[in-house]
């Protein structure tokens, strides 16, 4: 990151001033610790390490991670029931603490299994939940369990919706968006009722209506709370922003996330879709520098995002930001002139089995750019370009 700014270790050193509220040592005393953190001889403490991520334009936790990152808990496990036992219990009227522990802890293991389940089977799934929980309303229920159960019916209304845009189906997404935007107002959920904007804000990005995705990303925030969703709102900001060549207000944009990012605790549960970890602010900026041309940003990000997205045993976490990962590096390859490499990285992303289809389709058609400006008379760039194209057609 520091070497895509043109940075000595004195220049990056005497950066962070600029980011820091209190007198910083000499300038010797700085690069000496710079040099020593990059080396890993030492972990900056609580006091330099945001400093730095601001300096590098990043979260802090995405920088420097926890050194144990909570892990993903066996949710089903968790529960003490398996899912006939829940259906059981909500069949005979036993609705209690128990079985609502055990209805949150299904809802969270669901929208866990977003980024690597196979999309048409979750929609089912999903679905299957969603009508258990309306089903409930019918049934003499507390107040509190009803606000609950509306709440949970809620998330899943959102990431029924999701895995519906993800798969092609446009009319229907919407139509749970809304129904999902209805559960949050009815529950006063900030987070359900946030995220509702956010995926309005997403279809209008994925359709060119950038005006749209400021308004809807305004309107995310100002029902949100403190919700983390609000760090995603305003990264479908900086997107358009980049996308309708401001610039500045793209930056402004990705510092005051990553500013609210930082202010969050790390989340339990880093593979919720729901939940915005510091690792995808790079991926949000990834996306931003490679539209306006950052080579050098853009590919030393998406090279972090494909790394986090990635476990020890090469499993891909979240292969469907590994993907526009693999777009970016093509366009950086594509613009240096280096088209079988542009090629390599281009078919790599779209040969994964889980797919957005309206984001890889946004986001290859950078690479279609370059591809037809500059290589319009080569026949796997065209190759390319028709594979690209068939991305936005009806199956």
């Amino acid at each position: 990151m520091r070497e895509s700014r043109g940075w000595s270790q004195a220049a990056a050193a005497e950066e962070m001033r600029r980011h820091s509220e209190s007198a910083l040592p000499d300038a010797q005393n700085l690069e000496r610790r710079w040099k020593a953190w990059e080396l890993g001889e030492n972990k900056p403490g609580a006091h330099y390490a945001p400093i730095i991520a601001a300096t590098l334009g990043t979260a802090t936790a995405s920088l420097f991670p926890p050194e144990n990152k909570p892990a993903t808990v066996d949710l089903i496990a968790s529960s003490g029931m398996d899912t006939l036992e829940i259906v059981s219990r909500i069949n005979i009227s036993d609705i209690n603490s128990a079985t609502l522990d055990a209805l949150r802890i299904t809802v969270e293991r669901l929208c866990s299994e977003y980024a690597s389940s196979d999309p048409n089977s979750l929609i089912v799934e999903g679905r299957q939940w969603l009508r258990r929980l309306v089903e409930l309303q019918d049934r003499r229920l507390t107040l509190s369990q009803r606000r609950e159960t509306l709440e949970l019916a809620g998330w899943l209304a959102l990431l029924v919706g999701c895995l519906e845009y993800d798969t092609g189906r446009r009319q229907a997404a919407e139509a749970t968006r809304q129904a999902a935007l209805r559960l949050g107002a009815e529950s006063e959920t900030p987070g359900v009722l946030g995220w509702a904007h956010e995926m309005k804000a997403w279809f209008a990005l994925t359709n060119g209506d950038y005006r749209g995705v400021i308004a809807a990303a305004e309107a995310g925030r100002g029902a949100s709370g403190n919700h983390s969703v609000g760090v995603q709102l305003i990264a479908q900001e900086a997107k358009a922003y980049a996308r309708m060549g401001r610039h500045r207000e793209m930056e402004q944009a990705l510092d005051i996330g990553r500013k609210q990012l930082d202010s969050l605790p790390y989340p339990d549960n880093i593979q919720n879709h729901f939940v915005v970890d510091p690792s995808k602010y790079d991926f949000y900026a990834m996306d931003c520098y490679r539209h306006v041309g950052d080579n050098d940003r853009a590919r030393e990000l998406s090279e972090e995002v494909i790394r986090a997205g990635t476990d020890f045993d090469n499993r891909e976490r979240w292969p469907m930001r590994i993907a526009e990962a693999r777009i970016t590096l093509g366009v950086a390859a594509a613009r240096e002139g280096d088209l079988d490499e542009a090629l390599i990285h281009g078919r790599r992303a779209l040969s994964g089995p889980r797919q957005s289809l309206p984001s890889l389709a946004m986001v290859s058609r950078d690479l279609g750019q370059v591809l037809a400006d500059r290589y319009a008379n080569e026949q796997e760039a065209a190759a390319y370009l028709e594979q690209i194209r068939s991305l936005a057609r009806p199956s």
